[in-house]
């Protein structure tokens, strides 16, 4: 989930944004709420039951397809802007050269992504149209992110809650050095 996300962050999952469920399970007692697109969510990955934070990109009914690293939403273009790689000071600096950083404006929400042009990478993909009752989730470093591009759309049923701040980090590459700026900021 880089740039939003970073190794070393400890992220506040709110396990009651969309749903009540018995503890330790999946089992959905009430339901108030959806993912909404763009938001970041913790799920359990269709392809190995594996724990995954990725982002909704598409919701049920919508149709996506991705052309060399664009994305198509219904069969409009996502807009993208530039980001400045020095806007990113916590990515090391080799990533920072060896990647190509933009802002993604989906409808009514905003975000970084990056792409790794160095990397084979599934840049196209689709058209899909996603099932009633699933979602597709989507990595924001786009070429080295195994997500529902790989694995199909995710049922709302393993959805176990939204990602909503970094609580926490520390950087793995200086001796787990406290990255203060970045204790309680939202993603």
């Amino acid at each position: 989930m880089k740039p939003t996300i970073l190794e070393g962050d400890r992220v506040y999952v709110n396990k009651l944004a969309y749903d009540l469920k018995v503890p330790f399970t999946t089992w959905h007692l009430l339901e108030w709420g959806n993912p909404q697109r763009g938001d970041i969510v913790v799920f359990y990955s269709p392809y190995d039951g594996k724990r995954l934070v990725k982002r909704v990109i598409g919701l049920p009914g919508d149709t996506l397809e991705l052309r060399n690293d664009n994305l198509l939403l219904n069969g409009q273009s996502v807009q993208y802007t530039p980001l400045e790689r020095t806007s990113l000071p916590d990515l090391p600096a080799v990533e920072r050269a060896n990647h190509v950083f933009a802002n993604e404006q989906l409808p009514g929400r905003s975000h970084a992504v990056a792409a790794w042009p160095a990397v084979p990478a599934k840049r196209d993909f689709g058209p899909f149209t996603v099932p009633a009752g699933q979602y597709f989730m989507m990595g924001d470093n786009r070429d080295d992110s195994f997500d529902s591009r790989y694995y199909g759309a995710v049922e709302r049923k393993r959805i176990l809650g939204r990602a909503t701040m970094a609580v926490l980090s520390f950087d793995r590459t200086h001796l787990y050095r406290p990255r203060w700026h970045r204790f309680f900021t939202t993603l």
